[in-house]
């Protein structure tokens, strides 16, 4: 089927916020005097925030339900980006290359409703966007394709004619669930992990504009 849409991954594609994400998922630990390392860290990479804070108020017995955990989160994210997010290389100027092809543009992103915003608003690129959906807005997060589904409906766009850009395994894994096909760009804390399935490779955005047109 001839492609049609285009859906984009925020974090790691996007905006450079792993590192933020990190800081954050350390300060919540950091209130019980637990440990937080990059190791542990990659477990999460694409997963919600909420599905995270989960798996480890169940793996470290924390008295705080994973929702407040994940507020800590969002709250240490956010005074993050008030500082300015780091876009990555190509930033916005693919996403206006994309657009300009003829596509339409969508962003599927594990993060929070207000974390999106705040990325969206500070580097001025949300209208350049026709849908955007939060993977805490459906039932299933990444890896499940819940998220992608609802981008690809949201667009009005089949999902066989719709090319996911993605940097982690997680949200390849839900691309594919979704019957879409997948260009992956890992970013430098995914770059150890498997991608067999991927139909393309790129070591950077700027590098999609040549397979769309």
């Amino acid at each position: 089927m001839t492609l049609q849409g285009v859906i984009f991954d925020m974090d790691g594609v996007l905006v450079d916020s792993e590192p933020f994400g990190f800081e954050a998922m350390r300060r919540v630990m950091a209130r019980y005097g637990l440990p937080y390392g990059e190791e542990e860290n990659a477990e999460f990479l694409g997963r919600t925030t909420l599905d995270s804070c989960r798996i480890l108020r169940a793996r470290h017995r924390l008295p705080e339900s994973e929702v407040t955990l994940a507020d800590w989160y969002v709250e240490a994210m956010l005074e993050q980006i008030a500082r300015g997010p780091i876009p990555m290389a190509g930033v916005p100027e693919v996403l206006r290359g994309v657009r300009g092809a003829g596509y339409r543009l969508a962003l599927a992103s594990s993060a929070e409703v207000r974390v999106i915003d705040a990325n969206l608003a500070a580097l001025a690129i949300r209208p350049l966007f026709e849908a955007v959906v939060s993977g805490t807005q459906v039932a299933r997060g990444k890896p499940d394709p819940d998220v992608f589904l609802a981008a690809a409906e949201r667009l009005g766009v089949p999902a066989a004619a719709c090319l996911v850009v993605e940097d982690s395994r997680n949200g390849l894994l839900a691309a594919k669930a979704a019957g879409m096909r997948c260009a992956v760009v890992p970013c430098a804390h995914t770059l150890h992990q498997e991608f067999g399935e991927a139909d393309h490779r790129i070591a950077a955005l700027p590098e999609l504009l040549p397979l769309l047109t």
